[in-house]
């Protein structure tokens, strides 16, 4: 009896507050609902906002945009000698300008300190990847600074 009484209820509400339409081909009777009036509460707490890691603090300190000017150009450089849009890195990149020289200038007093085993042609290639395996060991420092959460600034 009660859940009888609490339907009529429903209905009667409904067919009282809600406008009634019918469609045209088939003429059918259509309801549309109120919007709902009470927001249901979230499942999980919002999320805590991130900690800047340090290299986001220093970008804000001095003005420095996310991926600053790669934006217009597409991470590419233009270069004079060949007179069009080449990559930064990568591929036939402008970082590797130089190490597919077919001639190398020498100089002696370089050659002396670099010992035997190493030459010349390679000192490129071979500063580029050390500046590389530099920064990987940076981030990584940095991530384990992060992941104990003091970020020292």
């Amino acid at each position: 009896a009660n859940a009888q009484q609490c339907a009529q209820n429903l209905i009667a509400e409904l067919l009282t507050k809600c406008p009634i339409h019918t469609t045209r081909p088939d003429k059918t009777l259509m309801m549309s609902l109120p919007p709902p009036a009470i927001p249901l509460p979230r499942e999980k707490s919002l999320p805590k906002p991130k900690e800047k890691t340090k290299w986001e603090r220093f970008a804000e300190k001095k003005g420095i945009g996310k991926k600053d000017g790669r934006k217009e150009t597409g991470g590419k450089v233009y270069d004079e000698a060949t007179a069009e849009w080449v990559n930064k890195w990568g591929y036939k990149g402008k970082n590797k300008e130089g190490e597919a020289d077919w001639i190398v200038e020498v100089d002696e007093r370089k050659e002396r300190e670099m010992g035997e085993g190493r030459s010349v042609r390679g000192e490129g290639r071979r500063e580029r990847k050390d500046k590389i395996r530099r920064n990987e060991r940076r981030e990584r420092a940095n991530e384990r600074r992060g992941r104990k959460g003091g970020i020292d600034g």
